[in-house]
């Protein structure tokens, strides 16, 4: 089966439906979710999103806020164009139906979080990501422009190199002209020709074996432009969230949002004593790198596998008001938040790098685009300030849209890319194969590239993954295509390129911290 649609979009988060939403008015447009469209990474954003909305706020301060926490390797560029145009970016979800709290008087309530200087973080509650999710849904499946594929899973971006071509990351002129699609219903392998593509697959957390994120953050897309030879860079960057409740065995990880630290919350070691100013004046305000350091350090340094955020001292009524949603997870772990602390742990949360874009979202492959957490914008740097990545989804959604809208009708369709090639294939291994991988990649990534790194650990780490990777291709060249083996191959080239570019940097920088390396290279880039 062979789809035509102007734009295709890959992924159903903030990113996706967003950039759906805007091209939408000027021609069809194919949304590709691998799973139900209410089940993405953005649901699960608790804290909410960065914007400057009050007077006593300016995007000054929230530049200065986002070039510190970038370590020096943010695009400057970038930085200006997301906060400047962050609150239209607001104004537009609102009309798409998000509703962000407000306090009495009607003015937004809003919140501080880690690396702040100020309250600028709009908010649902606890469940910001859920509310944005919710109403973009609803937008998008009364558009009648928009055409919805869920269980659809997204297997190869179609370049030159399906018209047979080679095509290497030299090759000039690169373009995209669309997917080959399993369709998750009938296991039928079909073809979206495109004129523009949108790659919104979201992060990478399922490469780790403690994440916060669901399990369909398997980096699909960040792996597809790569095996495309299109250009991936900051893969280094790996974000801890430094407090995910600590609950062994727990996929994913239940995220304890930043904004109760903002809120008064105070890390504690098991012994009841505070440890963050040892480490940052700011304390447990500090930006996510440093407290996710300074609690790993904790634990190794005593030998226990958790520490505590403690907001007992608040007002109950208020705890429960402003976070009703991680008050009720954990009672149903036993722990009332309001008498009790909380065991938190550090857990992979978010990837700064990614696909590489321009400042009008192009990927350096010709027709492609790229957005939210799968694209590297250079908004980040080393690394994110808490709750901006929501906002930079949005932002450079609007900017693909505003770029490839004038250009869209003069790219045709490529009617010669063929049909999906299943030659020499037989019926699918056992899963056990497939499983038993999956769980070693998690093993390797978390063991060896996380927090903490070293020379030692990463070659170890590229060394064990580089085997894996043999006997997971010669696997899917026999095998049937299915979700869970071309799943399977996305982490594997994922947890690659993490390897590979955290190899290459010898220094230690933001999220990138090495012992055999821990100052910083006066002469290093993104």
């Amino acid at each position: 089966m062979v789809y035509r649609y102007d734009f295709l979009v890959i992924g159903a988060g903030i990113a996706g439906m967003s950039f759906a939403l805007k091209v939408a008015r000027h021609g069809r447009v194919a949304i590709v979710a691998k799973n139900p469209l209410e089940d993405a990474n953005t649901y699960y954003a608790q804290g909410g999103i960065a914007s400057v909305t009050n007077p006593w706020d300016h995007f000054e301060n929230h530049i200065a806020d986002t070039l510190d926490a970038g370590a020096g390797l943010c695009d400057e560029e970038v930085v200006e164009k997301v906060v400047r145009e962050a609150p239209g970016q607001i104004r537009e979800l609102i009309r798409w139906g998000v509703d962000f709290d407000k306090d009495a008087q009607g003015n937004f309530d809003l919140h501080r979080e880690g690396g702040h200087s100020d309250f600028r973080i709009l908010h649902h509650k606890d469940k910001t990501g859920a509310e944005i999710q919710v109403s973009l849904v609803e937008a998008v499946r009364n558009h009648p422009n928009i055409d919805l594929y869920e269980r659809h899973f997204a297997i190869e971006v179609l370049t030159q190199h399906h018209l047979g071509q080679i095509v290497t990351r030299h090759t000039p002129g690169i373009e995209c002209y669309g997917a080959y699609i399993l369709n998750g219903n009938t296991g039928e392998i079909e073809t979206f020709l495109s004129r523009v593509t949108m790659m919104a697959t979201g992060g990478i957390g399922a490469v780790y074996q403690t994440t916060t994120n669901p399990d369909v953050a398997t980096g699909d897309g960040i792996a597809m432009v790569a095996r495309a030879k299109g250009e991936v860079k900051g893969m280094e960057f790996v974000q801890f969230h430094p407090t995910a409740l600590y609950h062994p065995g727990a996929r994913p990880s239940f995220l304890i949002t930043e904004a109760m630290r903002g809120y008064g919350g105070i890390l504690k070691t098991l012994d009841g004593k505070e440890f963050m100013q040892k480490y940052d004046e700011r304390g447990s305000l500090a930006p996510r790198d440093i407290v996710a350091r300074a609690i790993d350090t904790e634990m190794k340094e005593r030998g226990e596998e958790h520490v505590f955020l403690d907001v007992t001292h608040k007002d109950p009524d208020e705890t429960r008001r402003h976070f009703p949603t991680i008050h009720e997870k954990c009672l149903s772990f036993g722990i009332d938040i309001t008498r009790e602390m909380i065991p938190v742990a550090p857990a992979a949360h978010y990837v700064c790098g990614g696909i590489a874009v321009s400042l009008d979202g192009e990927s350096s492959i010709h027709r492609l685009y790229a957005s939210g957490e799968c694209a590297c914008t250079g908004l980040h740097g080393a690394n994110r300030l808490a709750s901006n990545s929501l906002i930079e989804a949005v932002v450079f959604a609007d900017a693909s849209a505003k770029h490839a809208v004038p250009l869209f009708m003069e790219y045709p369709f490529q009617e010669s890319i063929p049909p999906w090639n299943a030659e020499g294939t037989t019926s699918p291994e056992e899963m056990v194969l497939i499983t038993q991988s999956y769980r070693e990649v998690g093993q390797i990534m978390s063991s060896y590239v996380g927090i903490v790194r070293s020379d030692l650990r990463l070659n170890r780490a590229m060394s064990r993954l580089n085997i894996l990777f043999r006997e997971t291709e010669d696997l899917f060249q026999r095998s049937v295509v299915s979700r869970d083996i071309c799943e399977l191959r996305n982490i594997i080239k994922v947890g690659y390129m993490v390897i590979k570019q955290a190899m290459a940097r010898k220094e230690s920088r933001g999220l990138h911290y090495t012992i055999d390396y821990p100052d910083r290279d006066p002469d290093s880039k993104l």
